[in-house]
């Protein structure tokens, strides 16, 4: 038999017994301070949880390559995308979003869906959902979203009310509650839906030409959706499912693999669009900028160790390498800041030097020390200009282009408007079929039907605003009055909002 490697403390000290402590007797006695193994196992034992993720906080995932099938070096100047066949190793984390880190897998939720690039030009982050839109189009908002996705400052309890009064004085969320409460809003499990990097993204070329893009990770495994019963059933059978299933297809060589496609957008169709293009709250119609393949993404690794790669997995919207670059989108700008301080604050100041955030590509910086800094450029200077020829030179050629301006500095609030309806309404009519819509307005019901009856009414009056069977619908199965619920569509905004204030009574 062959002899086990010795055990150790954390700084490689031997172990004579790891059964007992150090005491003053055999059988009872006091216990010496002097015993360091037992002080680092207890003072190691409290810190092995760092902060979940405010939001995203449950998750599964795993490595694998993404490998370039057409050529679209002509708009982008990224190394990983510049020739047929390259393959680019990464690494996905799928999650759901507003839920806990022991909430269950088949929860109505969106899914996060966030890809690392490890590219010879460092890391490329890809952080989207699987939804192609979003609930708020503000970063500014996105605080006061997920606080009433959470829990009731009072009870501790998921609220309704909290729910959907935010929801209802955000018409703009329309469209993608729509998304949530019909089936796409339980998939069935990671493998079986896409993914979207719904922000709008620049890419340019080498003479610096751009253009817009949106991102598209088809399922090569085919669409599949939990109905309400059956993920309630899968919640209480196991909570898990998702996780189990990736882990265990990938385990057996059954790898999970996406079909990647883009749409891109010339600078002058952007100005000519009926939609704004770098709204996050909207869609580009594919019949006018149609899926054009890019790639193939595989899943072929499971991690060996959950912590280490998954749960310490770090992503970003603000690691974009050249040949891409942000857009004008109010979400994505905020999320450039506030993905990365996320990560200060959970993993600390040096999360990308652990291993699964460690770019492939050598890195060069003057940031320097801050705790668990384990790679801090020894004796080279901190500080640039200098004049030394061995550290990093900033190069101009990577500069992407400059983009011309004319600006108002002022807080620009974005009025809602007819056109904020339209695409949830085009999905309830041509994309759901007949078994999906009587699945929506039953799903909405039952969860709309728990908050007060002024959210009710506003909230219906959007709903009817999209498409008035949509609307209907819902009214008949809350039992609202009809009438009541087209006046308030009717209405504009600001008069619906006071009209179903919640300190006046709204009853049916």
């Amino acid at each position: 038999m062959n002899k086990k490697k010795p055990l150790t403390t954390a700084k490689g000290i031997p172990v004579s017994n790891d059964q007992a402590s150090v005491t003053t007797g055999s059988a009872s006695g006091y216990t010496l301070m002097q015993d360091a193994h037992l002080t680092e196992k207890l003072a190691h034992f409290n810190r092995e949880r760092i902060p979940e993720r405010v939001v995203h906080a449950k998750g599964a995932g795993a490595g694998g390559y993404f490998e370039v099938t057409n050529d679209l070096s002509k708009y982008t100047r990224a190394n990983f995308l510049s020739e047929v066949g390259k393959k680019t190793e990464i690494f996905v984390r799928f999650s759901t979003v507003g839920g806990e880190k022991g909430s269950a897998d088949a929860e109505r939720d969106p899914r996060g869906f966030a890809v690392k690039f490890y590219t010879e030009e460092g890391n490329y982050d890809l952080v989207g959902n699987n939804t192609p839109v979003f609930f708020i189009r503000d970063a500014i908002k996105f605080p006061d979203f997920v606080h009433t996705q959470k829990r009731n400052p009072q009870t501790n309890l998921p609220d309704p009310d909290m729910f959907w009064d935010f929801l209802s004085l955000t018409p703009e969320s329309i469209h993608q509650v729509t998304i949530l409460f019909s089936d796409r809003g339980t998939p069935q499990d990671y493998r079986h839906m896409d993914g979207f990097s719904s922000h709008t993204f620049m890419w340019y070329n080498k003479d610096n030409e751009y253009v817009w893009v949106k991102y598209h990770f088809k399922t090569d495994q085919g669409n599949k959706t939990l109905t309400a019963e059956q993920a309630e059933a899968m919640k209480g059978k196991d909570g898990d499912h998702a996780t189990r299933d990736l882990f265990e297809a990938i385990a057996k060589g059954d790898f999970p693999s996406w079909s990647v496609y883009v749409q891109i957008m010339t600078p002058e169709q952007a100005k000519e669009y009926k939609f704004d293009p770098f709204d996050v709250t909207k869609v580009w119609y594919h019949t006018d900028f149609p899926l054009i393949p890019v790639g193939k993404m595989v899943l072929n690794r499971n991690p060996e160790n959950f912590f280490a790669e998954v749960e310490q997995a770090a992503f970003a919207p603000s690691s974009l390498v050249p040949g891409v670059a942000a857009s004008p989108d109010k979400l994505l700008q905020g999320r450039i800041f506030a993905y990365d301080d996320a990560q200060r604050y959970r993993l600390g100041v040096n999360n990308n030097q652990l291993p699964v955030n460690a770019s492939k590509n050598a890195v060069n910086t003057n940031q320097r020390d801050g705790a668990m800094s384990f790679v801090n450029g020894g004796k080279l200077p901190n500080y640039y200009p200098n004049s030394l020829q061995e550290v990093g030179e900033p190069d101009l050629e990577f500069a992407p282009p400059a983009v011309e301006i004319q600006a108002v500095l002022d807080r620009h609030t974005k009025v809602v408007e007819d056109v904020d309806y339209e695409q949830a309404g085009e999905l309830y009519r041509r994309v759901l079929d007949s078994e999906e819509k009587q699945n929506l307005v039953k799903n909405i019901a039952g969860h709309l039907g728990a908050a007060k009856v002024n959210l009710q009414y506003r909230q219906a009056a959007l709903f009817y605003k999209a498409d008035s069977d949509y609307g209907g619908r819902v009214a008949a199965l809350l039992k609202l009055n009809i009438a009541k619920v087209k006046e308030l569509a009717a209405m504009t905004n600001d008069d619906r909002v006071k009209a179903t204030l919640l300190d006046v009574e709204y009853s049916s």
